[in-house]
C-alpha cells in the first residue's frame, strides 16, 4: 500500500551518543565546540558511516595552555574505555630531532639495538581497549608544533590513508582510530587580545564585538603559517579551545572539590566530609585565577592551600572518622580556616558497594548531592560530644606560601 512521504529528523541524536555528550558535558566546562566535534564523530562511528580507508577523525586542537585540550581526550577515553589512560599519547616535545621517530615506529632491522627498541604505535596497542561493543581507539600528540619536520611528513600517511609502517616492514592499521593533535600556537596573540583584568575577565576597555571569532581566526591563522598546506588539507576539523571565564572557573571548581572530596573518602582510614564556604571559595578562586595558566593555575591552588592543609590534619589526628569539617576564609589573620562542625557525619557503609556509591557520586563544596539521609547525621539526632571549649579549629598559615592578597 502506498504512503505518503514521511519527514525525517537528522538532528536527532542515538541514546548512546546523548549518554555520551552528557557525560562529557559534565566533565568539560566551557568548550562546546570540542564536545560538539567528539560527539559527532562518535556517532558517525557507531552508525558505521566513516571513511573506509581513513582515521575516523583528524582534530587540530588550538588554544591557550589550561584551556582543556588534552583533558578532553583523557575525558571522552575515562567515558568510553574506562580510564584517561586509555589513549596512546605522544609526546611530541620528546620529538625534536629527526631520529627519534624511532621510538615511534622502531629501529629497522640493522640498526644497533633494534630489538630492543619497541615501537609506540602498534596494532595490539590500538586495540588494548576495544570492547565487543565499540572497537575504537584515541591516538593523542600532544603539542605537535614542538615535534621535528620528520614527524609531520610520518602523520601526513597517517591522517590521509590510516596506515603506518613500523621499522620491521608491519603496517598498522589506523581505520579504527580518532587521531588527536593539540598545540599552544597563538596562545601569546590570543593573551594579548582577552586582555588583562581579574583572571580570565576582560577589562571593560577591550571591545567585545566578535571577541570569539577573533580569537580563532588568531590561532587558525598561527596553525597555518607554522603548518604545511598538505598538512592542514588532511585535517577534518580545527578546534579553538577559548579561555575560560569566572562563572566557568565556579564550575571548575566544583568539580574538583568533588574530586578532592572523592581522594578523602577513598583514603584507607579516617574518612570525612568537607565543605568549603562562598568566601573560601571566592579565595581559591581568587589566588587560583591566572589569565596565563588557565585552570591548572587553579588546580595547584587547590593543592596548596587545601589538599596540603587537609593532609596534616589527617596525619596528625585531629580529623577523625565521620568528621565534618568547614573550610572558610578568616579575613582578620589572612587565611583559611579548618573547623570541625559535626562529629559522627558519615555512618560505616554495609558493604564495600556503598562505600564506592558514596565517594563517586556529583558532589557540591566537597559534599555528595545525593548523599544517602542515613550517610549523614540529621539535626534531630543525638549530636556528638563536642569540647566545652567549642569546636575544633585549625588555621593553616598562608605566610610565605601565598601571593599578596588585595
Amino acid at each position: 500500500m502506498a504512503t505518503g512521504d514521511v519527514s525525517l529528523n537528522p538532528s536527532i541524536r542515538s541514546a548512546d551518543t546523548i549518554e555520551f555528550q552528557d557525560a562529557l558535558r559534565a566533565k568539560i566546562v566551557g568548550q562546546d565546540d570540542g564536545v560538539q566535534a567528539l560527539v559527532e564523530l562518535f556517532q558517525v562511528f557507531t552508525a558505521g558511516l566513516n571513511s573506509p580507508g581513513r582515521p575516523v577523525g583528524n582534530l587540530l586542537f588550538l588554544g591557550p595552555t589550561g584551556s582543556g585540550k588534552t583533558r578532553i581526550v583523557e575525558a571522552a577515553a575515562e567515558i568510553l574505555f574506562g580510564s584517561p589512560r586509555a589513549v596512546i599519547k605522544i609526546d611530541c616535545a620528546e620529538f625534536q630531532h629527526s631520529h627519534e621517530i624511532a621510538k615511534i615506529i622502531g629501529s629497522p632491522p640493522g640498526y644497533l639495538g633494534h630489538r630492543e627498541t619497541h615501537p609506540l604505535i602498534t596494532q595490539e596497542a590500538l586495540a588494548a581497549n576495544h570492547t565487543d561493543k565499540l572497537k575504537l581507539s584515541f591516538l593523542l600528540f600532544d603539542e605537535i608544533e614542538k615535534a621535528s619536520d620528520a614527524l609531520w611528513q610520518l602523520l601526513l600517511g597517517m591522517l590521509d590513508k590510516a596506515t603506518l609502517t613500523l621499522g620491521d616492514n608491519r603496517r598498522v592499521d589506523l581505520s579504527q582510530t580518532v587521531i588527536f593533535m593539540t598545540s599552544n600556537l597563538g596562545a601569546n596573540e590570543i593573551t594579548d587580545l582577552m586582555g588583562g583584568g581579574y583572571g580570565f575577565i576582560k577589562t571593560d576597555d577591550k571591545p567585545q564585538n566578535n571577541i570569539d571569532q577573533k580569537v580563532e581566526r588568531t590561532a587558525v591563522e598561527a596553525a597555518r603559517r607554522k603548518f604545511s598546506p598538505e598538512f592542514m588539507n588532511r585535517l577534518d576539523k580545527m578546534v579553538v579551545f577559548r579561555q575560560l571565564k569566572r562563572a566557568e572557573l565556579e564550575t571548575v571548581l566544583d568539580i574538583e572539590l568533588g574530586l578532592v572530596q572523592k581522594r578523602v573518602l577513598d583514603t584507607a582510614t579516617n574518612k570525612f566530609l568537607f565543605r568549603v564556604t562562598d568566601s573560601g571559595r571566592n579565595f581559591l578562586l581568587q589566588e587560583g585565577t591566572d589569565q596565563r595558566y588557565g585552570a591548572r593555575h587553579l588546580k595547584r591552588a587547590i593543592e596548596r592551600f587545601l589538599v596540603y592543609p587537609l593532609a596534616n590534619l589527617l596525619a596528625t589526628q585531629q580529623v577523625n572518622l565521620g568528621d565534618l569539617v568547614r573550610v572558610d576564609w578568616d579575613g582578620v589573620h589572612k587565611e583559611l580556616t579548618f573547623v570541625r562542625e559535626k562529629e559522627g557525619a558519615i555512618v560505616s557503609p554495609e558493604t564495600p558497594e556503598e562505600t564506592l556509591a558514596t565517594g563517586a557520586a556529583p558532589l557540591q563544596d566537597g559534599l555528595a548531592k545525593d548523599t544517602p539521609a542515613e550517610a549523614v547525621s540529621g539535626e534531630a539526632s543525638t549530636p556528638a560530644s563536642i569540647p566545652a571549649a567549642g569546636p575544633a579549629v585549625a588555621r593553616q598559615s598562608l605566610q610565605g606560601r601565598k601571593k599578596d592578597h588585595r
